[in-house]
């Protein structure tokens, strides 16, 4: 959420300096790359075929729809293998830092730390690190420098070559507040220095609290909306939510060539509500280093009212006859997705070697061992509550072990009204899986990590989704 922006209104959009790296053109098929993130069906890289659309309208707000790289935007930093490592710890007199996968206060090192990062100037202190040797955008929110320690209150990761939404498993992936990273949807320094008819992916947008709805907060591909929001919204647009210019629309009638280039874009992608401003009827955002600014020369009345032309006109798609890839094949989103996650406190169980969760790993580590250690997480955090993903009684689960070197998981739910279990897969090897029916009213998971005794490293992870 970013703070009232009373600088959309008055100033001139901030200009930093773009570096040579980030205006090279990326190759048509260069997927999950600094450049273009995310897979080619990412939603953030794809567009619906015929959507159709619901009858509401943004409604106006304190201050004019906006389209910025100003301070509450961010700036997408690309790590390199000889970047060095980074403690980010939280402020002091915090808690910590906060982990939202996790959901855990403490310290995390970032393999490869760009000397250029540069957190986002408001308060909001947004910057996303990309490191393509391992595959990760790291996110920040409120990341600050205070001299050679670097501060933040919050930390999240996506894969770089990823999805670019979370899964109800890992359900926050970035520092927005739908859980993706601040770079989802961000028109790049290269692309706005391109100048192109439209820009080819789907933009991020956040919404004023009237525009925002109250019940449902959220809906897919979002896993989670701002704190507040049931009690703050008064809308009708929830978040997640993909809004676009319907094809009738006249892009003709615009007579500034960017917001032309905008409404192309909203017409053929449009753009995902991510999160909340204050006081702005929509905001679409720019990476912070772009040469962008819609006036120039001091406020500018024609592209103020041509942006609220296209608050007008912009529509909420309810559905769609098909989707298209970035690579131009027709797809269904997929919605059946991981609800499992190994997050939570381990106890030892059994054996001499304890496995702790990494989030990177997705899965329980253990270390080197060549005996058989077991651990088990009574925690029941294994599943968070995305209201678009809830278990369904009556309907068929599958759960496979996702593992390395030896590694098994064993999967139980616990129904506390009925005080009895209902799943107990025993203990599953690599790759195996078990089905069930879901029949718990008031769910405990319990899960079981059991090393591979083999000598090497072992992990422990596993995938749950539904079966039919």
């Amino acid at each position: 959420m970013q703070p009232q922006p009373r600088a959309l209104r008055l100033l001139p959009l901030l200009v930093a300096l773009g570096t040579a790296w980030a205006c090279t053109p990326a190759a048509a098929d260069d997927w999950g790359t600094y450049l273009k993130p995310f897979s080619a069906d990412s939603l953030w890289n794809s567009r619906p075929v015929n959507p159709t659309f619901a009858e509401d309208v943004i409604p106006t707000s304190s201050y004019f729809p906006a389209i910025t790289a100003n301070a509450y935007s961010t700036g997408m930093f690309l790590a390199s293998p000889q970047d060095p490592p980074m403690t980010i710890t939280g402020a002091s007199g915090s808690k910590g830092l906060f982990n939202t996968d996790d959901e855990n206060y403490h310290d995390i090192t970032i393999p490869h730390w760009p000397s250029a990062t540069k957190p986002a100037p408001g308060s909001d202190g947004h910057a996303d690190i990309v490191d393509p040797t391992t595959n990760i955008i790291h996110s920040f929110w409120q990341l600050k420098q205070q001299g050679t320690q670097w501060t933040a209150a919050q930390y999240s990761w996506t894969k770089l070559d990823g999805r670019g939404w979370p899964d109800p498993g890992h359900y926050y992936q970035g520092a927005r507040a739908t859980g993706v990273p601040a770079s989802g949807g961000l028109i790049r320094i290269h692309e706005a220095a391109a100048k192109p008819d439209f820009y080819s992916h789907a933009l991020a947008m956040s919404l004023t609290f009237n525009g925002l709805s109250a019940n449902p907060t959220y809906v897919f591909p979002a896993t989670s909306a701002d704190t507040n929001a049931a009690k703050l919204n008064s809308g009708a647009f929830p978040e997640g939510a993909l809004v676009m210019l319907p094809a009738s629309f006249d892009t003709s009638t615009l007579t500034d060539p960017e917001l032309r280039r905008i409404a192309e874009t909203l017409k053929r992608y449009g753009a995902y509500i991510v999160d909340a401003n204050t006081g702005t009827p929509f905001v679409i955002y720019v990476e912070i280093g772009a040469s962008y600014n819609l006036h120039p020369n001091g406020w500018n009345n024609t592209a103020a009212s041509e942006l609220q032309v296209i608050r007008v006109a912009l529509r909420r798609v309810t559905g769609a006859s098909s989707w298209v890839d970035g690579n131009g094949k027709t797809f269904t989103p997929n919605k059946n997705l991981n609800l499992l996650s190994m997050r939570g406190s381990w106890t030892q169980q059994s054996g001499s070697t304890l496995g702790k969760y990494s989030s990177w790993d997705q899965a329980v580590v253990f270390p080197a061992t060549s005996s058989v250690s077991e651990v088990v997480n009574y925690s029941n955090r294994g599943m968070n509550a995305v209201t678009w993903a809830k278990p369904v009684m009556g309907a068929s689960y599958k759960v496979t072990a996702r593992t390395t070197g030896g590694g098994k998981l064993r999967f139980t739910v616990y129904d506390q009204a009925a005080g009895k279990m209902t799943v107990d897969t025993g203990y599953l090897d690599n790759g195996q899986s078990k089905t069930f029916t879901w029949s718990a009213t008031t769910p405990a998971l319990v899960l079981y990590a059991r090393s591979g005794g083999t000598g090497q490293a072992s992990n422990v992870g596993g995938e749950l989704i539904k079966a039919d």
